[in-house]
């Protein structure tokens, strides 16, 4: 009943069959003849095909108006976007593309592409020949894995066209509507498109490994995939993303980068290192003693946030005895953490960010292993881990063990991406992705007391890679923590509300 790529595809049959007993040659010539087949075929079917794509049917019309929703909430308004297999190009222009290019091997579909999107540009190639010394900034294959001869050579062709901070969008059917896909071509309810490749989830992120890409999330879409009234929104936006009703999703959507993305600077970053300080006085000169150089060179913000004893008159002592030292000091006019992150980032002239907690519990000596991480292209963002190791007695509380565990799920699946401990203070981001996340803050408000969670959400929002750096978690050995349990507790419930209407419901 269901179909894996190779049995969808006769043509790869016949060629196995008749490649007995050949020489390399004879069967290279034979495998050339059975793709070359394959791609007649298949452009003769999209050629008859774009005749009819005037007309939509209600369920390619519904099917069609939600994966625009969801690639305009992936892809940011002026971005420059290459679609692979773009069709009749109307996804790709409701992208509103500064430069958009489609690609497509069916001259009768660019036909139609070119009339209705002008300001386009359309090329006409087989999706793995598409040649071109540009690069963009997000990749679009829609539906388009499905249908190709050779998946893995697609997207090696694409990666050439990736800079380090592109990102190759890919959605495909999902093998269980192979059925009900048949019975809707059959009854007229769907275009035709036989023979496909139905790909699971995990030959997907198999093949973009293959291909040199690092998947960087992954979900479903789709459920109601018809015009009901009262039902269709409800199921496409929130039964979707929710167990089990994602099993019976129509389609899988993957967001992949390069592997290993490098970004610029790639040989000597500086590091600016963000220390909010309030009521930290004792454990000042430790901070100045243990903060480790980093790069050419290491900058020490502190931002000192309405102390009752003499943390601001600590930190001016800290400065004038280590001149040698690259320091900045200002006094918090706002309240909270957040805001105190945001002033130090504000003031940062490294090339790197990273957050260090006053109270010293993440050992500073950790740090260069948060730079590496980034600096090699591992992740984008690099958030400390304090529950893989065994931490020091009364480091944290039992109740606090617990709420974080809980928000590990609830943020896991709010992001999409693994997320051990939400509550880490140390976080590390590349300055430029921090100002990409200031310039969408609109999008999710100010509603962050703690600051860590407007990063990581803008992280996810920008479908950045998070990685997780496991560190020793220390008791403080000076002053009292500023996490109230239960205020902060609840709090962080309302804001994963918030961020499911923002990052989930979508």
């Amino acid at each position: 009943m269901f179909f894996s790529t190779s049995v969808a595809n006769p043509f790869h049959m016949t060629a196995v069959a008749k490649t007995s007993g050949k020489s390399p040659e004879q069967q290279s010539a034979v495998s050339n003849d059975a793709r070359s087949a394959y791609i007649a075929r298949r452009r003769a079917a999209w050629d008859k095909l774009a005749t009819e794509w005037a007309l939509p049917t209600a369920a390619n019309a519904t099917y069609h108006r939600r994966l625009a929703e969801v690639y305009r909430w992936l892809v940011p308004s002026g971005s420059s976007v290459l679609e692979v297999g773009c069709g009749a190009g109307d996804l790709l222009a409701a992208l509103n593309p500064v430069a958009g290019v489609g690609v497509d091997f069916s001259s009768q579909m660019l036909a139609v592409a070119r009339d209705r999107h002008p300001s386009l540009e359309f090329i006409e190639t087989e999706a793995s020949e598409f040649q071109s010394s540009r690069t963009f900034d997000f990749v679009i294959l829609s539906d388009l894995v499905n249908d190709v001869w050779d998946v893995q050579s697609v997207l090696e062709c694409v990666l050439s066209h990736c800079h380090p901070a592109t990102r190759l969008i890919v959605n495909f059917y999902s093998h269980l509507w192979a059925p009900p896909r048949a019975v809707a071509e059959y009854i007229g309810a769907a275009k035709p498109l036989s023979g496909q490749n139905w790909l699971t989830a995990h030959d997907m992120t198999n093949l973009l490994s293959l291909a040199g890409f690092d998947v960087v999330r992954r979900w479903q879409e789709i459920l109601c995939p018809f015009p009901v009234p009262g039902l269709e929104r409800f199921a496409n936006r929130v039964l979707v993303k929710s167990w089990p009703f994602k099993l019976a999703a129509m389609t899988n959507f993957i967001v992949a980068r390069p592997h290993h993305s490098v970004r610029p600077p790639q040989e000597s970053p500086t590091v600016s290192v963000i220390v909010p300080a309030r009521n930290e006085a004792g454990n000042i000169d430790e901070i100045f003693k243990r903060v480790p150089e980093m790069g050419p060179w290491t900058e020490l913000i502190f931002v000192e946030g309405h102390s009752r004893d003499d943390t601001y008159a600590a930190i001016e002592r800290g400065i004038a005895a280590n001149s040698q030292r690259t320091c900045k000091l200002f006094r918090q006019s706002g309240e909270g953490k957040a805001d105190a992150v945001r002033l130090g980032f504000a003031k940062a002239s490294g090339n790197i960010l990273m957050i260090l907690d006053a109270d010293l519990t993440v050992a500073p000596e950790d740090l260069p292993r948060f730079v590496a991480a980034l600096q090699s292209g591992q992740g984008e963002f690099i958030s400390g881990v304090r529950l893989v190791y065994p931490m020091e007695d009364r480091a944290m509380r039992f109740m606090n063990i617990v709420g974080n565990k809980f928000f590990s799920v609830v943020f896991s699946w709010l992001l999409g991406q693994p997320i051990k401990d939400t509550l880490c203070g140390t976080k590390v981001l590349w300055k430029s992705d921090y100002q990409d996340i200031v310039d969408a803050r609109s999008y999710f408000g100010d509603f962050d007391p703690f600051g860590d969670f407007e990063l990581l959400f803008g992280a996810a929002k920008l479908n950045r890679k998070i990685v997780e750096m496991p560190i020793r978690y220390r008791q403080r050995v000076y002053g009292e923590t500023n996490i109230h349990r239960w205020k902060h507790g609840w709090l962080l419930l309302k804001m994963s509300a918030f961020a499911a209407r923002r990052l989930k419901w979508v």
